[in-house]
């Protein structure tokens, strides 16, 4: 166990989590072995897997309610990064001074593990799966957190790994002040969530930004030069650790770039040269190739042998719900892209498709801008199916460049409309571009119901 001196929280007495869901109890349960008086608060019903965690830890919770007297009573609140810190409980404590902060950062106290930490708006679980896969069939001894898998701190209370992949969703980056990466990654950015960010892109990318705080120049900072967000976001953020960009289109050293043989090179100081055919790499399409170079980069920073990173990347298969294959039925290929909840990802995923697509989109628009599909939806796009209560939005931006565009009732209605409007040689891609709430749980309930739907045409 590894207290960071940089961090000035209470190491003992009351902590409340407030939100009990993966994250929060994990992080009740490495409180307690720390030797906190953990309590723990959610305004919802509490997931019986999780309830069962916490009464087996003996751990005393509430459920339905926020007891504002017991929370306030806290030396220390870690917070779900779903609730907002507008919330009134949130704005409660911090006018009272007790410190609010995130699992991430609380677990990252009690571990000597290097940290590689992987955001952007775009592709981030993909490229945080693929890097843990390329450094664990590389023979390190690492863990997946963060967005994606166990709460990192769980494995932190119960395991021994020597490296951890986190992906970092701006919500969790937002509540960081100390933490610190010693491999950070930006693979884009793109508008999304701006609600949560007073509808101002240069707020969204500050909090992008904060994966870089406290890094020294020992780290290493992993960023797309071909995103010019990000490029313009540099001017404000400059990295103390070392950077190492990635291009599509410009030959950079040190980073990763295409050459003109179509081979990716990822070219680190002190590490052999990396070379591989793009068309050998498991995951096709422009964006994962961007994707092959973040992981890439930070496999050789970690001193991973060639032959191991080669095998890696061309055996890697995707996560769920992203571009995640179905089937193909009377010749038509059923895609289901249900992780993809803004219109940056749609864009790549009709990208990386040929034509023609049946697309299978909408939900509850977060302040989309749907201009930038308008020539993919032209010429790769036979019809858009609507899902979700209200897509004004989309009507209005594409009803003139798609050729047909139709609501339907339910994932089920949506599929069958699909199969009737594809021919063989088609695909029919769901990628939505919006939150799954009216109609779902979340987007794996969604990309479930659709795989459901396939099945039984």
């Amino acid at each position: 166990m590894a207290i960071i001196p940089a961090y000035h929280y209470p190491q003992q007495g009351k902590l409340v989590v407030l939100g009990a869901g993966e994250s929060g109890v994990g992080t009740a349960v490495l409180a307690q072995k720390k030797g906190f008086d953990v309590w723990v608060s959610d305004v919802g019903r509490i997931a019986d897997q999780y309830k069962k965690q916490l009464e087996e830890a003996q751990l005393a919770y509430e459920e339905g309610q926020h007891s504002e007297a017991q929370i306030l009573a806290a030396d220390l609140v870690i917070k779900s990064p779903g609730i907002p810190n507008t919330a009134p409980i949130v704005q409660q404590l911090k006018d009272r001074g007790i410190p609010v902060i995130a699992e991430i950062e609380f677990a990252a106290q009690y571990t000597d593990a290097k940290l590689i930490c992987i955001t952007g708006s775009n592709g981030k679980s993909t490229t945080t799966m693929l890097t843990w896969h390329i450094l664990r069939q590389g023979g390190l001894n690492v863990g997946l957190a963060g967005n994606i898998g166990r709460s990192f701190a769980l494995q932190v209370a119960n395991e021994q790994y020597d490296y951890y992949v986190l992906e970092l969703s701006s919500f969790m980056l937002d509540d960081m002040e100390h933490f610190r990466a010693d491999i950070a990654v930006l693979l884009n950015i793109t508008p999304d969530h701006l609600d949560r960010y007073d509808h101002k892109l240069e707020n969204y990318v500050d909090s992008k930004f904060r994966i870089i705080r406290n890094q020294r120049p020992e780290d290493h900072f992993i960023y797309c030069l071909d995103d010019p967000i990000t490029k313009a976001g540099l001017e404000r953020h400059q990295p103390a650790a070392m950077t190492l960009p990635f291009s599509l289109t410009e030959k950079v050293v040190p980073g990763a770039y295409l050459d003109e043989k179509n081979e990716l090179v990822i070219n680190v100081p002190q590490q052999e040269l990396f070379t591989m055919d793009i068309n050998e790499l498991s995951l096709q399409g422009k964006h994962n190739i961007y994707n092959n170079m973040a992981s890439g980069l930070v496999a050789k920073v970690q001193e991973l042998r060639n032959a191991s990173m080669k095998e890696s990347m061309g055996s890697f298969k995707n996560i769920p719900h992203r571009l995640e294959f179905v089937a193909c039925i009377a010749g038509v290929n059923y895609i289901n892209d249900s992780k993809a909840t803004n219109v940056n990802a749609v864009w790549y995923a009709l990208e990386s498709l040929a034509p023609q697509i049946v697309l299978i989109m909408g939900g509850v628009d977060k302040g989309n801008d749907y201009e930038m599909l308008r020539d993919l939806v032209r010429t790769k796009v036979r019809a858009i199916v609507c899902i979700g209560k209200d897509n004004s939005r989309i009507y209005d931006s594409l009803e003139d460049d798609a050729r047909i565009i139709v609501n339907s009732s339910s994932m089920r209605d949506a599929v069958e409309i699909a199969s009737h409007l594809a021919q063989k040689g088609d695909t029919v891609l769901l990628s939505p571009a919006c939150a799954s709430f009216d109609w779902f749980k979340n987007f794996e309930d969604r990309g479930n119901q659709f795989k459901e739907a396939v099945m039984d045409l």
